[in-house]
């Protein structure tokens, strides 16, 4: 914006505050000017400020985004969809959390520049007393979609921009985070000003009932409407409550429904609310719920109900190196704790789980470490690679055949993969490239929960947990017609982002391990600076290439030794220009040891070096260390 555009806008506010604007404009809606004389009086704001944004530095914003990972993997995929329904161009879709930081944002990759020019990027702060009068800051405040049109911003600075937010709130009705949608465009039409609303705001409601559906497995959730066919859908009212049939918690739509304050519902008993008796309820509750149920309220008005059971608490599986049935597993990255418990817990109770991740992060070994845990480690693990089978292959392969069903077949037939893992789990690794023709057939067995061989008429009962698993972008792919948006729905019950190697805080753990299985008990020295080397390595093709690399190095020791010339052949030479100030080297290197050593713990590295946390992170950046992912 130009000085002269801002001095004005600045100008604008002033008079509105002070009640002398004109009869028409921004300053008409009575919640704008509450809002601009909040940041005059309360947060002391100049409306004609030309600073840049407030960002937050990289280590904290990892802070803002690590206690709503749940949410953020919950958003991420309805915010692309919302900036796909709004044809992308000149549009930002960014995720805040209760303090107005951006914790995640969608946009189109050749918009970047000018989305930061006007500070709409990850770690950005729009709480309303630090920029004003905007979406985020003032949905914040007034805990309600709100929508602020160019000139409606309290810094002119901001006027090109026009913004709806809405808050996203947790199962206790606690402010979560917000959704923000944000245009650089021209002023829209009225039309395409009213879709944003209204899409922005039904996002938030998808977002909010996804994170209530999942936050506690460990208690009885009852879905309910007044009409049968709207349970399930974005309308329906959401309880949990405990084994003692006491309410925990409770969605919007469910008090409005009820016609209910949260304070008489949260804490009540379940029995206070329903005629219907309680046992005939509790009797309705399955794993799976899927069909609808008369209940009757107290006030006599009948509702359509689904209740789903609660799941059994199985046993942690996630220490350090975990123990799974005799196999070990490097466990001790947060990610992949908390991504194993949480998917062991929905495929217990036949939720289907999907891997995302890149080629080589280890997605069969996630896949089978979830089934050795498994209430089912005793059954069949079956896994079938989509991608190494030959397209005229594959539909045999999963559904088998009867004999002599096509030239070529066996004379007594085949029993399919899918047959060979029933009562057990099956794997699908890179489930992207399966035919679409195959992915109607696959799509229609998991449905029926049947199988017809090639060539056989007789269906045969199917009873499978589904794994699987992708390194490409499935969301991409249904937009590209490459994958069925049915089937992609019906398998990512439960996603897990698998980090690449170079991302993952246990690197030293997971060498010691493969090290170990590697060398098969036999004593491996290595030398000064090898473990470091590959330690910081990228690794493009992630653990598969460290465990190839490793056993390479242990086939060309000499007398037990790998020396740093070993791996110098294997791996490109570490760039020189380090080693030219060998102090800072020293630093950088007793740094990186301490990072490791303490996974990150800022304050524990500060405190053990007897230096502020300001100072270590000055110095983490003249290095240029940067914490993975």
């Amino acid at each position: 914006m130009k000085p002269a555009f801002i001095n004005a806008h600045a100008q604008q506010v002033l008079q509105a505050v002070q009640g002398i604007s004109a009869s028409h404009g921004p300053s008409t809606d009575l919640a704008i000017t509450r809002s601009w004389r909040r940041c005059l009086d309360q947060h002391q704001l100049d409306p004609a400020s030309r600073r840049g944004p407030n960002v937050v530095e990289h280590p904290r914003l990892q802070d803002h985004r690590a206690p709503l990972e749940h949410i953020i993997r919950v958003a991420h995929w309805q915010m692309t969809s919302l900036h796909q329904q709004l044809g992308c161009d000149g549009h930002v879709v960014l995720l805040t959390d209760a303090r107005g930081v951006a914790i995640d944002s969608v946009f189109n990759d050749s918009e970047r520049a000018e989305f930061q020019r006007s500070g709409l990027w990850l770690g950005s702060v729009w709480s309303e007393d630090c920029e004003g009068t905007n979406g985020v800051g003032t949905c914040l405040v007034e805990r309600q979609h709100v929508t602020i049109r160019r000139d409606q911003h309290f810094r002119g600075k901001h006027a090109g921009l026009t913004c709806s937010a809405s808050p996203i709130f947790d199962a206790s009705g606690e402010l979560l985070a917000v959704l923000n949608l944000s245009s650089v465009r021209e002023e829209q039409s009225l039309q395409q000003h009213f879709k944003a609303m209204a899409l922005t705001n039904h996002t938030a409601n998808l977002i909010e009932n996804c994170y209530f559906l999942g936050h506690d497995p460990q208690r009885y959730l009852l879905r309910f409407h007044p009409e049968a066919g709207f349970v399930g859908l974005l309308g329906e009212g959401l309880l949990s409550f405990d084994e003692g049939a006491c309410v925990r918690s409770v969605n919007h739509a469910a008090l409005q429904l009820l016609g209910l304050s949260r304070e008489q519902v949260v804490g009540q008993s379940l029995t206070m609310l329903l005629e219907t008796p309680l046992d005939q309820v509790l009797s309705q509750a399955s794993a799976q719920p899927n069909v609808c149920w008369p209940m009757r309220l107290v006030d006599g008005r009948q509702l359509y109900g689904q209740l789903r059971e609660p799941l059994r608490q199985l046993p942690s599986v996630t220490p350090a190196i975990a123990k799974i049935n005799d196999v070990q597993v490097c466990l001790e990255d947060p990610r992949l704790q908390r991504g194993i418990a949480r998917a062991l817990r929905v495929l217990e109770h036949d939720v289907p789980v999907f891997l995302q991740g890149e080629t080589g992060t280890g997605k069969e070994a996630f896949a089978s470490a979830l089934h050795r845990a498994s209430s089912r480690a005793s059954q069949p693990f079956v896994a079938i690679n989509c991608a190494a089978i030959p397209e005229t292959l594959i539909e045999s392969e999963l559904f088998g055949y009867r004999g002599g069903s096509f030239t070529g077949a066996r004379k007594d037939g085949m029993i399919g993969k899918l047959e060979q893992a029933h009562g057990g789990i099956l794997f699908l690794d890179e489930i992207a490239d399966m035919p679409l023709a195959l992915q109607t057939r696959l799509l229609r067995v998991l449905e029926e929960r049947q199988v017809v061989p090639l060539g056989g008429a007789t269906p045969r009962p199917l009873d499978v947990r589904l794994v699987s698993a992708s390194h490409q972008d499935l969301q991409a792919c249904v937009a590209q017609g490459r994958f069925r948006e049915d089937l992609f729905y019906r398998i990512a019950g439960f996603c897990v982002q698998l980090p690449p190697l170079r991302e993952r805080s246990d690197k030293g753990r997971l060498l010691d391990l493969l090290l170990r299985e590697e060398t098969k008990g036999a004593r491996i020295r290595l030398d000064a600076g090898v473990r470091e080397r590959l330690l910081t390595h990228p690794w493009p093709g992630n653990v598969r290439q460290l465990r190839t690399c490793l056993r390479t190095l242990i086939a060309l020791s000499m007398q037990g030794r790998i020396t740093l010339e070993d791996l110098a052949e294997l791996l490109p030479a570490a760039p020189a220009v380090l080693a030219e100030n060998p102090l800072e080297e020293s630093e950088r290197q007793t740094l990186l040891t301490l990072i490791e050593a303490e996974h990150w713990h800022i304050a524990r590295v500060a405190a053990r070096l007897g230096i502020s946390r300001n100072t270590l992170y000055r110095k983490l950046r003249q290095h240029g260390i940067s914490r993975p992912g």
